[in-house]
This record gives structure tokens, sequence and C-alpha cells, in this order.
């Protein structure tokens, strides 16, 4: 065979021996190109693959060294083939250098001893011929190979051993980067031993990750920040992150929530996304949902049980839990009514019982806060002008108003236990409906105990013939009995509650009604002698001449009875021309020593066009009459 094929063969069984070599370090197959004292230890484990820098790792086909890395080429400057213009003796010395290089690769001596290694051959091949491409490339490769073996004996500690390759490989300029990352760790193996020392102390003080600064996971950092490779190190960091996730899970599973997620943070700092980590998250996210799901459903409880305060307290601390759970937005709704409306909702009635006898307040409903423009449009039909200008008013501050009007029976209630005489008890009359002038005329002898007609009335009946100054002495004796603040709505309370969400002439519209909604004065309706109503609605009977029993109609929106029809009603406001300067938040609008109330919403008597929302009218606070009652109002 010639010598130039001969050289080539060997040349590339050398460069396929040390391929094999690396398919060791990468793919765990044996190999037979480790230093001896490495290979014969059986019972030594393998190191799992370390990432090289990248200096280390071959980045280009062997065609394309780079220039630092070849021996510089004869004076032609060509790059032959091996041997070429080799005298012959030259050419028998070049293929005997290459195999012995071979040899020695297979023999583990890949850089000593000094004259018997791969490294010395195929150093001694480039010495004949510095073109020789695979005399270059496998001296590149035992290089290599033996940096990751001085990496291998630096992670086992034995230091002499990667001295020596130091040693060896000094005249390695093509891997200068490589050789000093493996010295720069050699170098730092007396330092990194200290703290690997301390780390474990610490360990065993129990001082994982805590104190900050004294802990084995800032002796660990400091060992990786020195030998980022470094075994025992990351080791520690698993063993830390270990503990530190059984903690993350004991706080979560005491609920505290706060510290778990610190913990989990922190754990993320020593060892990112590992799948111990993800699963602790979830078991402590599960922890989470279950805890928010009991205090959702307590909080609910306390809603129920109207104890906003306990609500709050539960709210809140669902809602750091579970901060985006549409559940606790229907909650934290909740607990604005129920601190908006005292523990009660729009709609919930309520009794006040007597706190010193038996029996209770005349029954109430919560109105709903809101808005409302109150008074009547400069263009409706039948508009006074003292019921301008219309201006908007909230209704800011939550109260509750009484289902019907005061009946009979609430104020008789009041008379007895007060021992209360009536304005018209004491001036000894009052104005009944006259069946034989059709006319209201005053009447001696009539007080609350009588109906429109001046007959007995009912107990259901809405008690006539009392005063503002009666009304406002019933609602004073109403607080006293109860403990709670009872007074007569304002005039916006009363429109707004009549008008219950309605901007139309009338609650029911605009027109005349076409169903009976409330005792109005229609034509189809007749007193006992037939006598029939000049002003009333076409078409319409309820059925009553006179007032109704109380709650006798539907209901309005916000579950009320008779705010028009039946009787009209005292409110709390003085009397005003107009609504200039009026108050926009509900309040009543009082003048001291004003000589005239208001008077709201139709009675039985009245024409059609008294019936609409915005109807007022004055009234001196003594008159009696068979067509004017009240009902109570109560803050909340």
């Amino acid at each position: 065979m010639p010598i130039r094929n001969r050289h080539a063969i060997g040349g590339a069984a050398g460069l396929a021996l040390l391929a094999l070599a690396f398919g060791w370090r990468w793919f765990g197959a044996p190999l037979s190109g480790l230093p001896a004292e490495v290979a014969s230890d059986a019972s030594a484990p393998l190191q799992p693959p370390l990432a090289l820098p990248v200096a280390m790792v071959p980045a280009a086909p062997p065609e394309e060294v780079p220039a630092e890395a070849a021996t510089p080429p004869a004076a032609t400057g060509d790059d032959s083939a091996p041997g070429e213009g080799l005298e012959p003796a030259a050419a028998v010395e070049l293929e005997a250098a290459v195999a012995a290089a071979v040899a020695a690769a297979e023999a583990g001596r890949l850089v000593a001893p000094d004259d018997e290694s791969a490294l010395h051959w195929y150093s001694r091949a480039l010495q004949i011929d510095p073109r020789d491409r695979g005399a270059r490339e496998g001296r590149r490769m035992v290089v290599l190979r033996a940096l990751e073996s001085g990496h291998a004996l630096l992670d086992r500690g034995e230091l002499p051993e990667v001295d020596a390759i130091l040693a060896a490989l000094a005249e390695a300029p093509a891997e200068r980067a490589a050789v000093a990352a493996l010295r720069a760790r050699r170098d730092a193996q007396p330092q990194v031993a200290e703290l690997l020392r301390q780390g474990s102390q610490r360990l065993a003080a129990g001082q994982r990750f805590e104190p900050e600064g004294d802990s084995a996971l800032d002796s660990y950092r400091a060992a990786l920040a020195l030998d980022s490779r470094n075994v025992v190190a990351k080791q520690g960091l698993v063993e830390i992150e270990s503990a530190v996730l059984e903690r993350a899970l004991a706080e979560a599973s005491e609920d505290r929530f706060e510290d778990a997620d610190r913990l989990l943070a922190l754990a993320a700092t020593i060892l990112p996304g590992t799948a111990s980590q993800l699963s602790t998250r979830g078991r402590v996210v599960d922890l989470k949902r279950g805890r928010a799901d009991g205090l959702i459903q307590a909080a609910g409880a306390a809603l129920d049980a109207r104890n906003a305060a306990a609500a709050d307290g539960l709210i809140a601390r669902a809602l750091a839990l579970l901060p985006d759970d549409p559940r606790i937005a229907v909650l934290q709704s909740r607990l604005a009514d129920a601190r908006t409306y005292a523990n009660q909702r729009p709609g919930d009635l309520i009794a006040d019982p007597f706190v010193d006898r038996e029996g209770s307040a005349p029954q109430l409903v919560v109105i709903p806060v809101g808005e409302f423009d109150m008074g009547s449009p400069r263009d409706e039909r039948g508009r006074r002008e003292h019921e301008g200008p219309r201006h908007r008013v909230r209704i800011g501050r939550a109260f509750a108003l009484a289902r019907t009007e005061t009946t009979v029976a609430d104020f008789r209630r009041f008379v007895r236990a007060a021992g209360y005489r009536t304005d018209a008890e004491r001036s000894g009359s009052s104005s009944v409906y006259d069946e034989k002038s059709g006319r209201i005329a005053t009447r001696s002898g009539i007080d609350w105990r009588n109906d429109y007609l001046g007959e007995p009335a009912r107990d259901d009946d809405p008690v006539v013939h009392v005063s503002f100054d009666d009304a406002q002495t019933y609602v004073a004796w109403l607080s006293e009995r109860t403990g709670r603040s009872y007074r007569l709505p304002s005039e916006a309370e009363f429109e707004y509650a009549l008008r219950a969400g309605t901007t139309t002439r009338f609650f029911w519209g605009n027109g005349n009604p076409l169903r009976v909604v409330g005792n109005y004065t229609g034509d189809g309706d007749r007193s006992r002698k037939g006598r029939a109503w000049t002003r009333a609605f076409p078409r319409y009977s309820d059925g009553y001449f006179g007032p109704a029993p109380a709650g006798s109609f539907p209901a309005n929106e916000f579950g009320l009875f008779d705010l028009n029809g039946n009787v009209s009603e005292w409110v709390e406001d003085c009397w005003h021309d107009s609504f200039l300067r009026a108050p926009d938040d509900g309040s009543a609008w009082v003048n001291r020593g004003c000589a005239r109330r208001v008077v709201r919403g139709g009675s039985w008597g009245s024409a059609s066009e008294q019936f609409r929302s915005a109807y007022r009218t004055p009234s001196p606070p003594d008159v009696r009459s068979a067509r004017i009652g009240f009902r109570v109002a109560r803050d909340l």
C-alpha cells in the first residue's frame, strides 16, 4: 500500500477512535481512552454531562480549522494531501507518528507521559507536516478530551491529576480559552472547598435558607459563583429547595398563604422551574381554592344573617386568596348594600318590635337608593308652576317607608298607650264628605275614629282627620317605643318612592289608566246615594267612592301601596312656591316656623290631574280632613 494511503487510513482511524471517546462523553458509551486511574474505578458513579464553554466545542468541520489552531503551513501555503511532497523518509516518519498517536489514544494516554501520549505524537506529526489536517484535528480532539477529563477529575476533587493535565496543555494555544476555564476552576477550589464545608455545617445546624446571609443557601450560591459546575453545591441546592418546598406546603396547610407564596418565590430563585416546584405550587393553589371556597360560603352566610362586619373580614380574606373569583364580586356588591341599608336589602320588610310592651311599629319596606328628576317638565299637561323647576335629586341616604298609610288600628294603639288627644278632638271638629251637597264640609264631633263620611272607621282603613302635628307626635312615639329613628318622609323621598323608577306623567304612564291600579276618581264610581265625579278618569272604576282598606290595590315597583290615591299624605317639608334652592340630596326642606306644610299624592276625591306624580299642594299643619292621612318613614 502506498505510504500516503496508509497514512490517510491511520489518520482516519485515529479520528474515529477519538470520536468514539467523545461518544462516551455525550451518550454514555464506554471509553477506553479515559485515564487509567479513572477507567479502572468501576465503583465511581458516572457524573452527568456538564456543558463545556463554547471555546471547547468544535465549531466547524475539520476543513475549517481556526487560524490560531493551525501550525503555520509550508512556504507554499497550500493544504496538500497528507504526506504529499515529503521525502520518503519523512513520509514514513509521519505515518509512524500518527500510528503512535492512535495507539496512545487507544491506550488512554491522552496527554501523559510526555513522550508517549497521543498529544505528543500528534504534535510530532504536525512538526513533520504542518499541513496534515488529520493530525491537526486529532490533536485538537485529544486536547478537548483531556480538558473534559480534567473537569470530571475536578468534580471528584482529584486536584493533582488536574494539575498534570493543565501542565501538559500549557502549549495548546488553539484551545487557550478552554484551558483557561479549567485553570480558573482549579484555582478556585480552595475557596470553593471552604464554602462547601461551611454549607455542610449550616445544613447540619438547620440553617438551610435562613437567616439571610448566614445560611447554607448563601454558602452554596457563593461556591457556584466561583465554580458553576460544582456538583456538591448543586446537590446542596437540591436539598435546600426540597426543604423550602416542604416548608411552603406546611405554611399553606395552616392558611399562611402569604408565607407559602414567599417560600415558593424563594424556591424559584434556588432552582428555577423544577418539577417539584410545579407540583408544590399546584398543591398550594388547591389549598388556597379550598380555603377561599369556605370563606366565600361563610361570607354569604354572614350576609344572610345581616352581619356585615363579619362578612367584610371574610370577603377580604377570600379576596387575598382568589382576587379574580367572580363570586367575590357578588359578595362585595351584597356587602355594599348591607352597609348602605344597615344590613338590609332593598325590598326587605321591617317590623320593629316595641322595646317596652307587646306589639310592633307598622311594616316598612327598604327603599333602594338612587336618583330621579323631581318635579314636572314644563310641557306636562296639568302642570302647576310650583312643581318646578325640575331638578335632579340623589337619594343617597338609605331609608325605609311604610308599606301602607297609617291605619286606624295603628293610630288607636298609639292614642291608648300615650293618652294622646288629637287636634280634631281638642277642637271638636273635622271635615267629612257630605252626601247631600256632594262637598267636603266641617262637622263637629269628628276625629280619627271616624271615616270619610263621619261614620265609625274600620281598623284597616287609613286613618284620617289627623293633622300634621298629630302625625309628628305619632312618629316621635314610635321612635321612643322602638329605639329607632322614625319620622315623616321628605317630599323628595315621597315622590321618588311614588315614581319607583318611572318618569311619566302618572306612575302607570302618560294617559288614563286602562286597568285598576288604585283608588282614584273614576266615572264609574258611585256614592251611596248615586253621586258621580265630574272630573274623573273616563271608563274607570275601582269599586270605592271613599278610601279603601289600606293595601287593597297592587303595590308599585318598590312594594308600596297607595302612595297615590286612597288618601293624600303629610310629608315633612315646609311649603315653598318653587324648587329653586331645594335640597338635591332627598332631605326635607324645612324652615323654622313655617306656616304651611306639603301634602303629596291624590286622594279618593281628587281631580284626575291631581294623581300626577309631581302633584303637590300646601296646607296649614293643623288642618284635619277626610282626605288627608300619613305614612311613616325610618332612617336605616
